[in-house]
Formats: C-alpha cells, sequence, structure tokens
C-alpha cells in the first residue's frame, strides 16, 4: 500500500490573490490600521521598520510641511507608502498599480480610510508615469515625492528615473528601493544626473532618497 494512499490531494492554486499577512501605517492619524498583504506575484511591501526611517528623513528633508506635499507612488501594492503619507497630511497622493485584485485591495482601503486626496489608477508603472508627464505644465500636478518600489531585476529604476526627473518640483526626492546598493563607488550609468542623499539597507533591501543633481 502506497503511504500516500487516503490522504486529500494538496489543493490546487487558482492564481487568485489571497490575504497572505499584513502591514500597519506607522504614523499620522491612520497610525496602527492594517494594511492587507495579497499573495501576489511581485508584491514586497516595503517592512514597517524601513518605512518608519523613510519617513523619518522625508519628515525632516520636507520640514514637516505635509500639506503642501504631493507624492507620487508607482507601485503602489498594498499601499503601504501612499497611504502612509496620505495619513501624515499629504495634500495629494496618486498610487498606480497594474495587478487587478491589489488594486481592488487599494480601492477598499481608500474607501474605509474615506482617502480622499487619494487617487487611484490601474496601469503599467512608465506609461502612467509617461502620461503624466505628458499633462504637466511649469504650474500644476508636479510631485514633491515620487516612491519606487519595483519588482527587482526588471531595469525599472534606469526606464523611470528619466521620467521622474520631469515629474518632481525642482527640489523634489525619490524614494528607490533596489536589489543592489544605488551609492558604492561603481553606481550604475543610469544614475547619472542623480545623487543620493540618504541610504540604508535592510536585510536584501537597499533603499535610498535621491534627488537631481543641481550640478548637472
Amino acid at each position: 500500500m502506497q503511504k500516500n494512499q487516503g490522504r486529500k490531494p494538496a489543493p490546487k492554486r487558482t492564481g487568485r490573490a489571497v490575504a497572505a499577512h499584513r502591514v500597519r501605517i506607522i504614523g499620522g492619524q491612520w497610525r496602527r490600521t492594517p494594511l492587507a498583504v495579497l499573495d501576489a506575484e511581485g508584491l514586497r511591501p516595503t517592512p514597517d521598520r524601513v518605512r518608519e526611517t523613510v519617513f523619518n528623513w522625508l519628515n525632516h528633508l520636507l520640514g514637516g510641511r505635509w500639506e503642501q506635499i504631493a507624492c507620487l507612488d508607482l507601485f503602489a501594492g498594498t499601499g503601504a507608502l501612499g497611504f502612509e503619507a496620505a495619513s501624515r497630511g499629504a495634500a495629494r497622493v496618486v498610487m498606480c498599480e497594474a495587478n487587478m485584485p491589489a488594486l481592488r485591495q487599494l480601492e477598499a482601503t481608500r474607501e474605509k480610510l474615506h482617502a480622499e486626496q487619494v487617487r487611484i489608477v490601474r496601469g503599467d508603472a512608465l506609461a502612467t508615469a509617461q502620461s503624466l508627464g505628458a499633462r504637466i505644465d511649469e504650474q500644476t500636478a508636479r510631485f514633491n515625492v515620487i516612491f519606487l518600489d519595483p519588482p527587482y531585476h526588471q531595469d525599472w529604476l534606469a526606464r523611470l528615473l528619466p521620467v521622474c526627473g520631469r515629474l518632481l518640483t525642482g527640489d523634489g526626492l525619490v524614494y528607490a528601493e533596489a536589489e543592489q546598493p544605488l551609492d558604492g563607488d561603481a553606481p550604475p550609468a543610469w544614475l547619472a544626473g542623480w545623487e543620493v542623499i540618504r541610504a540604508d539597507k535592510a536585510g536584501m533591501v537597499f533603499y535610498h532618497l535621491l534627488r537631481r543633481n543641481k550640478a548637472t
């Protein structure tokens, strides 16, 4: 008799995203609010302790003036970065997400929080950034902070940074996560024109704040 006889077969994966665990908003009016993390390919939420460090950086560099800040999150996922900014008082937050189950979760969270300053866009990050850039002029719709937390090993940062440069205000900042440090002795060629003003590592995650180099 085979040892496995009589056992129930393992359930088949349907590809449908389900809530696997949660992260939480760590500051502002929605502090401690949990955000579901869906079991979806490529979804890698920024850990709580990393976000705490990043938002401490941002709070210092922005002088705490969140009510004057517009943010763009091009790989929204759980919404941990975008909702964190909105919780702290950001005037405008645009979130972009291509995965439909994740998008529905973002919309549900926005409704739950009554986050009227948050706009959610379905689409590819690069196409969305290019579309936003085509509608920007010198007076309106630029962003003070852009969050880039892309899937690794797909050259997203190299493709997006030139577009982000056009979307930012003059002293705007880009938060970028990467599979390697961007502030090493041999930075990637596509980082030309940008300076790393803050950087740290948590586990295998390298995270940075970038600003356009004013000397270029």
